[in-house]
């Protein structure tokens, strides 16, 4: 009896000691979030900058510039899909909000708490698959979890909050619709795209892209 449970807490400390060691941030992991972090801001206050002309063009509609969030919650999904730790997603987004804000975006302070809540949003979905997936499908609802909490932000505490119910619903799936695209999508092929080149060579996701190319050319060997 004691050495079966001996052997067993023997066996678990391995993994748990692993799971301590994958979750701990390293010095580069702070460095490439917040490079991330600084270029997704400034992108962020450029898409700002084009938001009045593009929510003109969708005008025909009430609700449909939710399409436009994406441009504002991408950040959270792509420091998490590089760097791959608890926290990734909602650092890298709040360092682009703080960065938007302090450039000059024209929503001041609430950018910052805009920031806090969508990379919230992202940042759970990646809990709840408890940091270990980091595919496709995972990186998709955690733009949709983010498109969700800038949904239902913009339409309860803008002036989207005297809007009927109706055009409210039509933002809000249009806002997960562009997270799922724009943020879910398109930071996981972008990912993909580094991980090729070499750039994330020090990343688990550079590491999976030479495994899966040194994969492919076993085969083409045999």
């Amino acid at each position: 009896m004691h050495a079966t449970t001996a052997s067993l807490s023997t066996s678990t400390q391995p993994n748990a000691g692993k799971r301590k060691r994958a979750y701990r941030w390293r010095v580069v992991d702070i460095v490439v979030a917040s490079v991330l972090g600084v270029a997704s801001g400034v992108i962020f206050w450029a898409w700002g900058l084009a938001w009045p002309s593009l929510s003109a063009v969708l005008a025909f509609s009430p609700g449909l510039d939710g399409l436009l969030a994406g441009g504002w919650i991408f950040a959270g999904v792509l420091g998490a899909l590089v760097v791959r730790k608890p926290g990734a997603a909602l650092y890298t987004e709040v360092v682009a909000a703080v960065v938007s804000m302090l450039v000059g975006t024209q929503w001041g302070f609430s950018t910052l708490i805009w920031g806090i809540v969508e990379g919230l949003g992202a940042e759970i979905v990646f809990a709840l698959f408890l940091y270990g997936s980091w595919r496709l499908g995972v990186a998709l609802l955690a733009g949709a979890g983010a498109g969700l909490a800038t949904g239902l932000l913009d339409t309860s505490f803008t002036s989207m909050a005297a809007l009927e119910v109706g055009v409210k619903a039509i933002y809000i799936v249009s806002a997960v619709v562009s997270g799922v695209v724009i943020a879910g999508l398109l930071s996981w092929l972008a990912v993909k795209g580094l991980a090729r080149t070499g750039a994330l060579s020090r990343f688990a996701a550079g590491r999976e892209a030479r495994a899966v190319e040194a994969q492919a050319s076993g085969s083409l060997a045999a």
